[in-house]
């Protein structure tokens, strides 16, 4: 009888010993972080590091708390702008526990809390943005929504890193005012855009115009000085060649012009004055010869 009770209160000791190691040893994970209460009470000195903890059994009573980036959805909110228009907005936001002890002390839900806060701080966020705003400033609203909740969170030990907002749905009026406000913009610039291609066209046309013009006219103005300066030169010519002719030259040329006078069909002639003038010396030259020709022949006679 003695060895079956000896057995069994062997077996009673390794199953309490076992009971009590498995009570006082925890394996913290590198992502998180362990709270330990103390029959009942804790502190900052009672956060435990990741790694291999030893605790006290019944004593202690562990809770671990995870410290990576989380995030929760939102799901859509309608709310009211400050210009009185109903808008659905859905976001996301990001979290983490930056305080494990206040996370576990001061708050018994903290995503559930978040979620809350951030729906009661959209609504106040929104009532003071005109709609306009609202769908043109989000980066600014998304920044305001994350202070906000920062600060309320941070009593309860969790940190907002971001908060984005995923979709804001206007009224289908305002959808449809949206719509052809963005055709009116875009009718717009393509007439702008048509005007101004229509404008540079005709002023590359005129300046084109402009050009040939210019060229034009310097072309002529060269082309009237070459010419002036050929007939200068030509009368300068004319000039020095008839310095040089006397009388008698001029009265064989008129002599030529007679005999193509003569040759011609023509029964009238016009004839100059100085043309008769030239045969002046002519008719002299005539009459000495005749007179030469009449004293040599009396000569003969006697």
């Amino acid at each position: 009888m003695e060895i079956p009770l000896v057995a069994a209160s062997a077996a009673f000791i390794v199953v309490v010993l076992l009971v009590i190691v498995y009570l006082s040893i925890r394996v913290v994970q590198q992502y998180e972080k362990m709270v330990v209460f103390r029959l009942g009470r804790t502190n900052e000195l009672m956060v435990r590091d990741p790694g291999l903890r030893f605790l006290v059994p019944i004593i202690d009573r562990p809770v671990k708390v995870d410290v990576r980036e989380q995030f929760i959805e939102v799901p859509s909110q309608t709310t009211i702008t400050k210009d009185n228009a109903p808008i659905n907005v859905d976001f996301l936001i990001y979290w983490r526990i930056s305080d494990p002890l206040k996370s576990v002390v001061n708050v018994v839900n903290f995503p559930g809390a978040l979620q809350g806060v951030a729906t009661t701080t959209l609504r106040a966020v929104i009532g003071d943005i005109l709609l306009d705003e609202v769908l043109s400033k989000r980066e600014q609203i998304n920044e305001v929504l994350r202070v906000k909740l920062d600060e309320v969170t941070e009593r309860w030990g969790g940190k907002v890193t971001t908060v984005e907002i995923r979709e804001i749905t206007p009224p289908r009026d305002v959808q449809d005012a949206m719509n052809r406000q963005l055709t009116a913009e875009r009718t717009r610039r393509a007439v702008v855009t048509e005007s101004e291609g229509s404008r540079q066209a005709a002023i590359n046309v005129a300046e084109g115009q402009k050009q040939a013009e210019i060229l034009k006219a310097e072309g002529d103005r060269q082309a009237a000085i070459l010419r002036a300066e050929g007939f200068s030169e030509a009368l300068t010519r004319i000039y020095g060649a008839a310095s040089g002719i006397d009388s008698k030259t001029m009265a064989l040329q008129y002599l030529e012009a007679l005999k193509a006078l003569g040759a011609s069909p023509a029964t009238k002639f016009v004839i100059p004055t100085e043309f008769t003038r030239l045969l002046d010396p002519i008719a002299g030259y005539i009459e000495r010869g005749m007179g030469a020709t009449e004293g040599d022949a009396p000569a003969a006679d006697r």
